[in-house]
């Protein structure tokens, strides 16, 4: 008959078994994160803490061993490990994308800046372990327009422009027709007296009073038209600041626009080649370390 305290000394063993094969495992590939930090071996280090996506990408493997991954060991660690990968990563990207410029806002993480002109755009920031760009979608897509529109002639803002400035002449007769306005009105207030005065036979009374709601329908549209005249200048004023302000978006859309030209050619190998960054990098990681490991 086999005693309780054997079977328990017999489990015992196997879960001393297990934990040590778990923990040399863990401790393998710490260690080998440590090697590789140590050897700068940057390829490594993004093949050890995402193991799945380089064996998938680089390697053309659908999937890695469970046993092999280790990487949430090190997760409280990402910040300086992207600060470590980042200057590698940087110097390939600002030999690849010369018109981008990056900032650290803290420990690993970049801001992307469009341009080194004045008034230059932020443009999103930088993934450093996943080696890919987080670009402001509203800025990429305002750029992406702007390819779209090149043939056409027109800007990005040159509808919104063209629309303000509709809206500008308009309100600037408002306020040039201001004396016409004025003469009518006083024309108006003559024949409403006038109305007010007559004395016609009894089936000319709905004549009068029609007439009397005519003038004054026709006064309380001129008076509306005063008080929006009396705020057209300030509106004009602000509206002008608005143009400029979309003119000036316009012509740093097209330093954007042309810097991408000048290395891409077009808008579609510039996101294919964002598309492709991570294998990119890591090839050419590889070609300057030596050759893909398993």
């Amino acid at each position: 008959m086999i005693k309780d305290n054997q079977f328990n000394l017999s489990d015992h063993s196997e879960a001393t078994n297990n934990i040590e094969r778990t923990l040399s495992k863990k401790v393998e590939y710490l260690n080998q994160l440590r090697e590789a930090i140590k050897q700068e071996d940057d390829r490594l280090v993004y093949q050890l803490i995402n193991q799945s996506r380089y064996a998938q990408l680089l390697l053309k493997k659908r999937s890695v061993s469970e046993t092999a991954i280790q990487e949430e060991l090190v997760i409280k660690d990402y910040p300086q490990i992207q600060q470590y990968l980042s200057l590698k990563l940087i110097s390939y990207l600002r030999d690849t994308y010369p018109f981008f410029y990056f900032e650290e806002m803290e420990v690993g993480k970049f801001k992307i800046h469009f341009g080194n002109w004045w008034d230059r755009k932020e443009f999103g920031y930088l993934d450093v372990l996943n080696v890919e760009f987080k670009f402001d979608e509203e800025e990429l897509a305002k750029l992406a327009k702007s390819f779209e529109l090149e043939e056409t002639n027109k800007r990005v803002n040159t509808d919104k422009i063209n629309q303000i400035s509709i809206k500008n002449k308009e309100r600037q007769e408002l306020v040039d027709s201001q004396d016409e306005r004025d003469a009518e009105k006083d024309k108006i207030r003559e024949d409403m007296k006038r109305n007010s005065q007559e004395k016609g036979r009894p089936w000319d009374a709905g004549r009068i009073r029609e007439e009397r709601r005519v003038l004054k329908e026709r006064l309380t549209e001129l008076t509306e038209m005063d008080e929006k005249a009396s705020s057209a200048y300030q509106d004009i004023k602000s509206s002008e600041t608005d143009v400029l302000s979309l003119a000036k978006e316009d012509t740093l859309i097209g330093y954007e626009r042309q810097s991408i030209i000048g290395i891409f050619g077009d808008f579609e190998k510039f996101t294919k080649q964002n598309d492709a960054l991570y294998y990119n990098y890591l090839s050419h990681l590889i070609s300057q370390k030596g050759q893909v490991t398993e």
